[in-house]
């Protein structure tokens, strides 16, 4: 176990302060975050050249260093040297709060591990931002980030997340946008959500409406900008409804539903298996008669 008393540590390293930069509207930055950044000895940057413009904009100079996805494990080194030394270090992402789809845990892990205090200023944040704003329920809520690229591991993860009573978060790039709506209303059936696009920027947006009217919308509507996506949680009468289909059914009935629907039938047996929580093996054995047909 460790205790961090953040301000009160007379010991001779430095700190590491996480520092959250604006989405977009640069008025967003807090006066703590600018002072913060006036007085680091070092500036870890995504991308120094975005940063750069941040800190000139305010007129701020500083040692700025690169620490980004590609070599976080050479420059965290070098990071944790300067803490080390009794260095203050700003940590910095493109824009939002480092961590949260951004690098910077790695570094945290580090920190942590050497007893050096991690300070986490308040600030700009996209997914908090749409949340607030989407009229889906907010609280409880499940961030997940940037779903996996491809398709088979993007449903799976959606189907892992179907049940869940919580509103649910997303990111996503404009040219992924129409695939992954085909996919939650796969996965989610036609629930209510909002997508909101260049937030606190000149050409902010938000769509709210359910599933397939914002799939058709950005059929209609080139998607641009950086998306943030926000689906309601599953209801706790469709999780009911969910779970009581196939529960009057033998398991030989159960299969043959999926099967009736077009599934191939090793696909209804696995799906059926995952319905019941049951091995994929037992299910086979019970609909090819080699054990007794129980529901």
């Amino acid at each position: 176990m460790k205790i961090q008393k953040s301000f009160q540590t007379d010991g001779p390293g430095g700190k590491l302060y996480l520092v959250p930069t604006p989405i977009g509207n640069l008025e967003d930055i807090t006066l703590r975050a600018l002072r913060v950044l006036k007085e680091a000895d070092v500036i870890a940057a995504e991308d120094t050249r975005v940063t750069m413009k941040l800190l000139n904009h305010f007129q701020i100079s500083g040692t700025v260093v690169s620490y980004h996805e590609h070599n976080k494990n050479q420059a965290g080194k070098q990071l944790l040297k300067f803490l080390k030394e009794g260095k203050e270090v700003a940590l910095v992402c493109d824009a939002g709060t480092p961590g949260i789809s951004d690098p910077g845990y790695e570094m945290v892990e580090l920190c942590i591990e050497a007893d050096i205090p991690v300070i986490a200023l308040p600030g700009a944040n996209a997914a908090l931002t749409a949340l607030t704003a989407s009229g889906i329920l907010p609280q409880p809520f499940y961030f997940y980030g940037f779903l996996p690229r491809k398709q088979k591991e993007k449903r799976e993860v959606l189907e892992g997340l179907a049940r869940l009573p919580a509103a649910l978060v997303f990111y996503e790039a404009p040219h992924r946008l129409k695939e992954t709506l085909a996919a939650i209303r796969e996965c989610f059936g036609d629930r209510r959500m909002t997508v909101a696009r260049e937030l606190t920027k000149r050409f902010e947006e938000y769509v709210r409406g359910r599933v397939a009217e914002i799939a058709e919308w950005a059929e209609k509507n080139e998607p641009k900008g950086e998306f943030c996506l926000v689906v309601e949680g599953q209801a706790e009468s469709d999780k009911a409804k969910e779970d009581a289909w196939w529960a009057e059914l033998t398991v030989t009935e159960h299969v043959n539903r999926y099967a009736d629907e077009g599934l191939p039938l090793m696909e209804a047996i696995k799906k059926a298996a995952k319905d019941r929580k049951r091995p994929k093996r037992e299910i086979y054995k019970i609909y090819h008669g080699q054990k007794d047909d129980l529901s």
